[in-house]
């Protein structure tokens, strides 16, 4: 893939991002302008979907432990939300898709993309340290944690993000 390719590929992913988030229907927007040229079907869209979602929930984790949470399975269930409020449509994608896949192949995607994420889940909650059915168990009971707490209308802002460790500090310096 050239660098055009690539950037291209990733100017169109933001437009599907926005339209899934606009629509919020869970249905794959194959119809943004692009699709077909960047992406290999349904199912190469819904995998770029699936890591633009990972990225998003590693990202928030960590964010999260910045505060030095005492409570790693809130900080976890916390970060799945706040991830799931600033990408609602894509969040309904993969789950409308986990749940009524196109095809085999699709089903199977899906649900190793469920499995690591709820053993990355229970991992990172510190209930796991290996990737077995207890962690899957555990990891899918805090998604389901998280789901109930979640909004899929609001979104979050970076002001309303308590304020980490390091710019408590910057301000104490600054003060």
């Amino acid at each position: 893939m050239t660098w055009k390719a690539f950037h291209s590929r990733a100017e169109v992913l933001r437009a599907v991002i926005d339209a899934a988030d606009a629509r919020r229907d869970g249905r794959l927007p194959m119809d943004v302008e692009g699709v077909a040229g960047a992406f290999d079907g349904e199912l190469d869209l819904l995998a770029a979907l699936q890591l633009k979602w990972h990225t998003r929930l590693a990202g928030r984790i960590e964010r999260v432990f910045a505060d030095q949470p005492m409570d790693l399975p809130d900080a976890v269930v916390q970060a799945w939300r706040e991830s799931a409020r600033e990408l609602p449509g894509v969040r309904r994608v993969l789950d409308r898709h986990r749940d009524h896949p196109l095809d085999d192949a699709m089903a199977a995607a899906m649900s190793v993309a469920t499995d690591k994420e709820h053993v990355f889940l229970a991992v990172m909650a510190g209930r796991s340290s290996l990737a077995d059915d207890a962690a899957r168990v555990v990891g899918a009971d805090l998604e389901e944690r998280a789901r109930r707490g979640v909004d899929a209308a609001a979104t979050v802002t970076e002001t309303s993000r308590r304020p980490r460790l390091l710019d408590r500090l910057r301000a104490v310096v600054a003060a």
